[in-house]
């Protein structure tokens, strides 16, 4: 198992280029409260661009299916907030 890295957001941010060109994973914190994950991928160019449009498509299906907009959409990934019922 890979062990992950904690930084505060400055850190992170004042040292980007070290932790993306790095091979370990970072869990970003704000006032102690992780707001985000850095995961580093050794990747295939065409197979990001197959993912990518997958899950467009995924998204698309979702909003026509839902009526939901991308806001609300995305909403529902705020871990902050409790999912809806």
């Amino acid at each position: 198992m890979l062990k992950m890295k904690n930084v505060g957001v400055r850190e992170f941010r004042d040292h980007a280029t070290k932790y993306l060109a790095g091979p370990e994973p970072v869990a970003v914190n704000r006032h102690g409260r992780v707001i985000g994950f850095y995961i580093p991928l050794e990747r295939d160019e065409d197979e990001v661009r197959r993912a990518v449009a997958k899950l467009g498509e995924a998204v698309e299906q979702v909003l026509g299916e839902t009526g939901m907009t991308e806001d609300e959409l995305a909403s529902l990934f705020d871990m902050r907030r409790p999912l809806p019922e």
